[in-house]
């Protein structure tokens, strides 16, 4: 096998037609070393793509059109025509074509996903509003996909060099949040991260942080009881299992005091009491990974932009980011399934985890 054939071939989907998600891509896919490690295929239309490229004329970007997904060619940016017809794009405007077309996008490159003739899939922003429709009713992209691939459970998981935090709730309402708080949804996610930080990032034994849901984590039941009736119990199964989770830890003094330096991952409960503090330190390279699928999905830790759409100031640090690590991501599933397919190897890590397991603290740091 060459080069050429053993690299990934990556998806990009367009997001909002009138958002940032197409010029990022053009911006993002302009970086030279893109070609030297995937195969990117944009899912849009010619007519799409041409629309951004005007705005940026200091980007040479060059593609070729293809309706055949076994045609796309190895070393040049690949464009899957979703649609034909001529759409009218108002950069910086909600409207429904935004949205269908976003929804269009997304539906090819998932389908392509799913049939193995993508390797893996970098999502551009979508609006939660103008995309909704009778075969969308969705509140984003982790729960589309956890449809899509019949799955029981995934983990939003927000990834950056210096943090990892993940999601027990993700696009719910603030005074809905404390139903979705069960043992049973705590445990799932704290199975599906502890797995994910192993096969996906190599992590041989996860350290992982949970973070309590009320003020100073329930101030031993003064401000709330899910603590000790819920999350507690929760994190001591896990460690029955030999996974290495501790907590609750109250989130405000978590992050002021850097604790989450000491952890692979933080467990948040609901989205702002992770995604806050995740942005404030992820430095703009932050990206969003949904853990627990059998395909990689990356995307950008931010939105569609309408405000500075169609004006070349769109920052593609985190699209760009998030394409590396698709591909980082694929690699290391490699690197992980081929060492534990040895025998030798499946001893060596059945000596090193049993080793850790004797090692982990009976009370909650």
């Amino acid at each position: 096998m060459n080069a050429e054939q053993q690299k990934p071939i990556i998806g990009f989907t367009s997001g909002d037609l009138n958002g940032i998600g197409i010029e990022l891509i053009i911006k993002a896919l302009s970086d030279n070393r893109i070609f030297e490690q995937c195969t990117p295929v944009v899912f849009a239309s010619n007519k799409s793509i041409n629309f951004y490229r005007k705005s940026l004329p200091e980007i040479n970007f060059s593609y070729q059109a293809v309706k055949d997904l076994s045609k796309i060619n190895g070393r040049q940016i690949n464009v899957f025509n979703c649609w034909e017809e001529e759409v009218v794009i108002n950069a910086g405007t909600l409207n429904e074509i935004g949205g269908k077309y976003a929804r269009l996008s997304l539906q090819s490159a998932v389908k392509a996903l799913k049939e193995s003739q993508i390797h893996g899939l970098v999502t551009a922003p979508i609006h939660k509003k103008n995309i909704q429709a009778a075969d969308f009713n969705y509140t984003g992209h982790t729960p589309y996909l956890q449809s899509e691939f019949n799955l029981n459970d995934v983990v939003m998981l927000m990834t950056a060099s210096n943090i990892r935090v993940a999601l027990v709730t993700e696009h719910v309402p603030v005074k809905d949040i404390a139903t979705f708080i069960t043992k049973e949804n705590i445990l799932s996610k704290i199975y599906i991260l502890n797995k994910s930080l192993q096969r996906d990032f190599l992590i041989e034994k996860p350290r992982i942080a949970v973070l309590g849901l009320n003020p100073h984590a329930g101030d031993e039941g003064l401000v709330g009881d899910e603590e000790i009736k819920i999350i507690k119990p929760a994190i001591k199964e896990a460690r029955e299992k030999g996974i290495l989770v501790f907590g609750a830890y109250s989130a405000d003094a978590f992050f002021a005091r850097a604790q989450y330096e000491s952890f692979d991952a933080v467990l948040a409960m609901y989205h702002d009491q992770g995604l806050i503090p995740f942005k404030s330190l992820a430095l703009g390279e932050g990206i969003n990974f949904t853990a627990g699928m059998p395909a990689v999905r990356t995307s950008p830790d931010h939105g569609t932009a309408f405000d500075i759409a169609g004006k070349n100031k769109a920052d593609a640090s985190s699209f760009l980011a998030a394409t590396f690590e698709c591909i980082d991501i694929i690699n290391r599933r490699a690197t992980y399934d081929e060492s534990h397919s040895n025998p030798l190897r499946k001893m060596s890590n059945i000596l090193i985890e049993n080793a850790a397991d004797e090692a982990i603290e009976t009370t909650d740091e």
